[in-house]
């Protein structure tokens, strides 16, 4: 039978507080939805840990919350729990007013408001107060950011093996768009292989969409998770004043469909719903089947903001040049921090074909932990290379543990050994599930590196026991690197090296099920630094062979141009001979080889030869129109040519600001169609921005020499994004449209109260006030900022901004009870024009909007009329003519 979740509904605010200072509210709501029929209620603690409540500086209280909220469903659900229908309380942990996953500043994309081990913290404080209160079940929902539920999942799991205790895990994704994303980034088939580690009872959906937009997402988790699966909706999607229009009438057949459909085992209601939709909802599953749990995958499961799912017998190639000691480029930019450089590597490394992008930091002239968190943190805010896996390389514990706090998606870990003893074997590989990740075993153990095939299979099949047994891990997480070691190096006993590594691969491939093999392919051709090609045949001959018998990744430069194919027969069985260890003397006829391809390199060079293409990529770019290319370096966030296209551009316009007011503003505005049909998530909208703050500083030494000593401010403006709301992509936008066309911009950040912005309006003699929000909470805090503008005596201009912000709910809701001109702007070209109307006749523009919005009034007043009287007929219809 289907079990349903009857969400506790608070009012705008600290409605968690209610638990301490009005329990019998809490109880009420409790009780009525109990007796609507739900199996499941929710605690009355979706905000009840320290970062959430330190906005409220109640973050002392933050436990007691949590805890009290437990007690009070507790209580309620046991007076209605019979032996044929018993009542479960699911303790709610929300996803906090903080990421992991993103930067606050646009300008610096590596930079975290909160750090893992200060959310862990809060987390663990949240879910110990929920367990002391009784609850059955812990769930972690509204997930916007994945790295924030692993680390929920993870304080969930820490207090649980504190307490000796072990409840349910639930989780419940909000996704952000129509292409199914998570405001973060991620697709759902990612983040099922980042949560893929643990122990999960349900997954599903909550919040964001109504019941018909979720469900090609519901049937997506039906089909590939394996556990149950839940569905919660909104009444349906917000309208213009972000209220919901779905009824429980209305609702529930839509809701029965995903019930008749046979893809949910949990249903129930987010915002907007009552008792009364659970009440309907009651009879819609009474002797329907519930879904049946899909299958565990059969393939290793890894993601960056997109599933890497390798297939059996596939070879998966990690991409070796993020590494400071295999690539003296990457070293000597990290050391300079020219971080955006660096990602260029690993840019180029996925472009090539890397499916996985390796990291190693470990150089004794570097903050190798530090330089791992940076690093990872801007790959994140870099959609084209986040996409793929990463590989977290180290040899030290306490670096991947630094890089493992920093990645969403389920990476992998390089790499944990015997090497220190059992003992620590164990905790490594516990802390790798912890964090949710797969990992590379190398075949060390306390006796030091295998070199023989006997060694290799023997470290290999007692560390997969102990993995298997012992830890617990999927084996199909588990990457064994039965060592890569250089062969050709003139010592005899390295000559079977390459060999015993393939021969070691097919017995791991045999007798350890669901295991894989990995190598670092070019530690192989060590003793052939400086011949690139004799390096490249060597690693494509050792690849065919392996892969044949069961290497399924390796680390590998992606970019490499000599295939197997491409090698010359006389060549192939030089290098065959040597890989394969197939006769005495090989060595020596490879070094001859290799001697003889270097002198006719040089040869070639000194005839002045020049092999390749002479078309460069700045060749094709000149052939677009630089407003053509600008608009593009925007839209893809890429900046590689951006300093020489705008020096171009300054010669095609009269003055710097209209480059910005033209094609970059073009190409923003682009970017938002984009975001709104759901064809681009914000991770890259983000790195849009970052490029069109990039573009404004570059053009803003042309501006400001543009300016003479009589320039005077066009006016003094407040921008802010409004208390509950984070998000400030688009306010940043105003803010450089706003400054380039002479305004002193004020900007006051994210998540700011209304007292503040009414004080700082006073303090700055501001001319008018900017309000952004992205969510919609953000509709009804603009609300309250106007009315308390106008109870301090002001009638400033208000521009209205943001993705859930209408002309028709100012023209309701915050005009009616503001003194001043309030206008909605569409998009952030409109706001320096709007800015000067107002500033050459505030009164004019004033009586225009009032007209305009009196317009509005009246025809929401008959829309509104019509659809009453609609519902009157349809009740008064009789039923046989329905």
């Amino acid at each position: 039978m289907g079990t349903m979740i009857g969400a506790v509904l608070g009012k705008v605010g600290n409605s968690d507080e209610l638990n301490l200072t009005r329990p019998e509210i809490v109880s009420e709501i409790h009780r009525k939805y109990l007796a609507a029929g739900a199996d499941i209620i929710s605690t009355n603690t979706f905000s009840s840990q320290r970062i959430s409540q330190a906005d409220y500086n109640l973050q002392d209280k933050a436990w007691e919350m949590a805890c009290r909220g437990a007690k009070l469903a507790r209580e309620e659900a046991d007076k209605f729990s019979k032996e044929e229908k018993p009542r479960f309380v699911a303790g709610s942990i929300g996803p906090t007013n903080k990421t992991l996953s993103m930067s606050p500043d646009v300008s610096n994309p590596a930079m975290r408001d909160i750090t893992y081990d200060e959310l862990l913290e809060a987390y663990m404080e949240q879910a110990d107060g929920l367990m002391e209160g009784g609850v059955d079940a812990l769930l972690i929902e509204t997930i916007f950011d994945t790295l924030n539920a692993k680390c929920a999942i993870d304080a969930c799991n820490r207090v649980m093996l504190k307490r000796n205790q072990e409840l349910p895990i639930m989780l419940s994704v909000t996704v952000s768009d129509l292409a199914g994303r998570t405001l973060s980034g991620q697709t759902l088939d990612a983040f099922l292989a980042s949560v893929s580690t643990y122990k999960i009872f349900s997954i599903g959906l909550n919040c964001s969409f109504g019941a018909t937009q979720m469900k090609p997402f519901i049937r997506e988790l039906a089909q590939k998770a394996p556990y149950y699966i839940s569905c919660y909706p909104n009444a349906g999607l917000p309208n213009a004043l972000g209220l919901y229009d779905e009824t429980a009438e209305s609702m529930a057949p839509k809701m029965g469909e995903l019930v008749d459909e046979g893809i949910v085992n949990i249903i129930g209601g987010c915002c907007g719903t009552t008792d009364e939709f659970i009440r309907l909802y009651q009879p819609l599953v009474e002797g329907k089947k519930p879904h049946q749990i899909a299958e565990k995958p059969k393939t290793m499961w890894l993601s960056g903001l997109e599933l890497l799912a390798p297939l059996e017998n596939t070879f998966t190639n990690v991409g070796e040049r993020c590494n400071v000691a295999g690539s003296r480029k990457f070293l000597r930019l990290i050391k300079e921090k020219k971080y955006n450089e660096a990602l260029s590597i690993a840019r180029k490394q996925v472009s090539d074909g890397a499916l996985v992008i390796d990291v190693n930091m470990d150089d004794g002239l570097l903050d190798a932990k530090q330089e791992m968190a940076t690093f990872l943190n801007m790959i994140a805010a870099e959609p084209d290379i986040a996409k793929v896996p990463v590989m977290i390389d180290s040899s030290n514990w306490d670096v991947i543990q630094a890089g493992l706090k920093c990645v969403q998606g389920k990476s992998i870990v390089n790499s944990i050994s015997l090497k220190e003893g059992e003992q620590k074997f164990v905790e490594h590989a516990e802390d790798v599930m912890r964090y949710g990740a797969a990992v590379v075993v190398m075949c060390f153990d306390e006796e030091g590196q295998a070199t023989t095939y006997e060694r290799r299979i023997e470290i290999a099949q007692r560390a997969y026991k102990i993995l298997t047994e012992k830890v617990g891990m999927n084996p199909r997480d588990i990457i064994f690197d039965p060592n890569v070691l250089a062969i050709a190096t003139g010592m005899e006993e390295h000559d079977a090296y390459a060999l015993d590594f393939i021969r070691a691969t097919e017995w791991i491939h045999h007798n350890l099920p669901g295991a894989h093999v990995s190598g670092g392919v070019s530690n192989l051709s060590f003793s052939f630094r400086g011949n690139n090609y004799i390096r490249e045949a060597m690693h494509a001959v050792f690849l065919y062979h392996a892969i044949q018998v069961g290497m399924d990744f390796g680390i590998v430069n992606p970019s490499t141009k000599v295939t197997y194919a491409d090698i010359p027969a006389e060549e192939l069985k030089v290098i065959e001979d040597v890989v394969l260890n197939r006769r005495k003397g090989a060595s020596e006829d490879l070094i001859e080889l290799a001697g003889k391809i270097l002198a006719e390199e040089l040869a070639k060079k000194e005839a002045g030869a020049v092999s390749g293409s002479t078309t460069s990529e700045t060749d094709d770019r000149s052939k677009s129109p630089v407003e053509e290319r600008l608009a593009q370096a925007l839209i893809k966030g890429d900046s590689t040519f951006l300093e020489d296209d705008l020096k171009e551009a300054l010669g095609n316009f009269p003055h710097a600001v209209d480059i910005i007011e033209g094609p970059l503003m073009a190409g923003m505005n682009k970017v938002g169609t984009l975001f709104g049909e759901g064809k681009m998530f914000l991770p890259q909208v983000v790195k849009t921005a970052r490029t069109m703050k990039q573009a404004v500083d570059i053009l803003q030494p042309y501006i400001e020499a543009e300016k003479t000593e009589s320039t005077t401010s066009a006016g003094k403006v407040l921008l802010a994004t409004v208390k509950g709301d984070v998000h400030d992509i688009g306010k940043n936008i105003v803010s450089v449209v706003m400054a380039c066309n002479g305004y002193d911009v004020i900007d006051m950040g994210v998540m700011v109260p209304a007292d503040q912005i009414v004080r700082k309006a006073k303090e700055e003699n501001v001319d008018m006030i900017g309000l952004s929000g992205l969510i919609t909470p953000s509709l009804e805090e603009m609300v309250n900022v106007a009315e308390e503008l106008k109870k301090a005596g002001m009638d400033l201009p208000i521009m209205i901004g943001g993705a859930t912000t209408s002309e028709l709910h100012v023209a309701l809701k915050i005009a009616p009870v503001y003194g001043g001109p309030v206008v909605w702007m569409k998009d952030a070209s409109q706001n320096a024009l709007v800015a000067q109307k107002l500033m050459a006749d505030k009164e004019a523009v004033e009586h225009e909007l009032d007209e305009k919005y009196d317009i509005l009034r009246e025809e929401y007043k008959q829309e509104q009329t019509k659809i009453v009287s609609l519902e009157e007929a349809r009740k008064n219809k009789p039923k046989y003519e329905e």
